[in-house]
């Protein structure tokens, strides 16, 4: 039985852990080789061979998207590895809330670097490559589509009190999404955007205010939602429940095979119903 997108290369960032390895995983099992990339090089490499083990095919990117050169390595280890690009999936993120009067330049400035720059510098080296193949195909008489995922929420489509930093983020990928779908229609890439609901996570699991934290960027930072937040969550959620990482990288999945080709500029909710906060 063939696989959908069988010998496609797919860049993930963000997918040591949650919700971007399980997008790794989902692709790498429908025959995509994938280049992982973590901040922590040992959760990268473990997501590595965990595709191997199941007879994929993967390569690691370690780091941190926001560097100043990860943008040109991530990409130069999709061709350098695999000889090409068809599938990028912009994911690495994480929050660090507070309310506007409250919030530092340095909390607005890391996550709108993280969840908004990445994916441009991202996006940006790796138009060279994708003009070239494309020009190349064009030249042989082959139509080839690629694929852009773009990781929002619905934080970025209805906003989140005393998420300033994550929403305007999140409202600014999806400009991101429409205005190169517009650019990139040319090259036959097809670029959308995924917008998340509640989805469990280590950064969204039940836990005492406060009590944990993650290190992102030499920084320590709370994660986790009071259990009440999360029986309200659960509440306001049509299908009853939070969604799983692997209900939310099947919604990635979608953007990236054949049946998707003449969709581009979209913005599909991940949320079991849920579409604002």
């Amino acid at each position: 039985m063939s696989k959908k997108i069988d010998g496609k290369v797919a860049l993930v960032t963000g997918s040591g852990r949650g919700i971007g390895r399980a997008v790794a995983l989902k692709l790498a099992g429908e025959g995509a080789r994938v280049v992982v990339n973590d901040l922590d090089k040992d959760v990268a490499y473990s997501v590595v061979e965990e595709i191997k083990a199941l007879g994929g095919q993967a390569v690691a990117c370690e780091g941190s998207v926001t560097a100043p050169d990860f943008a040109e390595r991530f990409i130069k280890t999709a061709v350098d590895n695999y000889q090409g690009i068809d599938i990028i999936v912009n994911n690495a993120g994480y929050t660090w809330d507070n309310v506007i009067q409250k919030m530092s330049d340095e909390q607005w400035y890391a996550i709108m670097d993280c969840h908004l720059t990445a994916p441009f510098r991202i996006l940006r080296a790796a138009q060279p490559v994708i003009r070239a193949l494309n020009k190349a195909e064009q030249e042989a008489g082959r139509e080839v589509f690629r694929k852009v995922v773009n990781i929002s929420s619905v934080a970025g489509t209805g906003g989140n009190a005393g998420q300033t930093n994550y929403s305007s983020a999140k409202a600014g990928i999806i400009g991101m999404t429409k205005t190169l779908s517009k650019e990139w229609g040319r090259m036959k890439v097809n670029v959308n955007c995924v917008a998340y609901g509640f989805i469990m996570t280590r950064l969204t699991e039940a836990s005492a205010a406060g009590s944990s934290t993650v290190k992102i960027e030499g920084r320590d930072i709370k994660v986790g939602v009071s259990q009440q937040v999360l029986e309200m969550a659960k509440a306001g959620i049509p299908l009853g429940r939070p969604g799983t990482a692997e209900e939310a990288a099947g919604a990635v999945y979608m953007f990236c095979i054949p049946e998707s080709d003449y969709v581009s500029g979209q913005v599909l909710t991940c949320g079991g119903g849920l579409n604002g906060v």
